[in-house]
């Protein structure tokens, strides 16, 4: 508004000297025809008429010089006023700067002190118990994951502990074992027909090639040994 008003003024004192010096040339051309009507009139012989236009030109010439003067000292003026409307203008450009500038550190604090808000909100009491529940959440999950799969391991859909998980345990050991005992009586079975043959085969070999001096000998060494 200031810097408004100042440059209202400037412009109506310009345009005031623009005026005055239209004035003054106005009245300097008024007095050079003055003067050269007196010189008509006193080259006619009119020297009244010659000196009335010699008064005519005085009058317009002191009007001029008057003029003159204001012009000089509305100049001063004029160019006081165009330096302070100078020095205005540039502090309010200042102004203007520094005001932008504490608008941008404005802004950037508010963002900040959002920032940290949202900050302080994430490490908060309810924040973290948000997290506690989605942890709890993904724990339950894993854990029925888990269950999910033992199902499909037993293959009868039992979970673990029931009772029938039990019976199925009670029936895999039964077939189990019966397999092993099937499978021991036939390794017995293939034993005890090798034992007997191999016994023949002794009692055969030892008959039939007996030796009874082998035989004396066998006989005194286990009385020797008290067998």
């Amino acid at each position: 508004a200031d810097l408004v008003k100042v440059r209202q003024s400037y412009a109506e004192v310009t345009a005031t000297q623009r005026r005055l010096l239209k004035q003054k040339e106005q009245a300097e051309a008024v007095s050079n025809d003055w003067y050269k009507r007196a010189q008509l009139a006193l080259q006619a012989g009119n020297e009244e008429l010659a000196r009335e236009a010699l008064s005519r030109r005085q009058q317009t010439a002191d009007e001029a010089s008057n003029l003159q003067q204001q012009i000089d000292l509305q100049a001063a003026s004029i160019d006081k006023l165009y330096e302070g409307m100078q020095v205005l203008e540039k502090k309010i450009l200042e102004s203007k700067s520094k005001k932008d500038q504490m608008v941008a550190r404005a802004r950037t604090a508010q963002s900040t002190q959002k920032v940290n808000d949202m900050l302080g909100g994430v490490t908060g009491k309810t924040s973290m118990d948000a997290f506690s529940r989605m942890e709890e959440k993904v724990e339950a999950l894993e854990a029925a994951a888990d269950v999910s799969a033992e199902m499909g391991a037993l293959g009868a859909n039992a979970l673990p502990g029931s009772a029938a998980s039990s019976l199925e345990q009670q029936f895999k050991a039964l077939e189990s074992s019966s397999s092993v005992d099937d499978e021991l009586k036939k390794m017995k079975g293939l034993l005890g027909g090798a034992k007997d043959s191999g016994d023949k085969k002794e009692t055969s070999g030892s008959s039939a090639g007996a030796d009874p001096a082998v035989d004396d000998e066998l006989a005194k060494m286990k009385k020797d040994a008290g067998l």
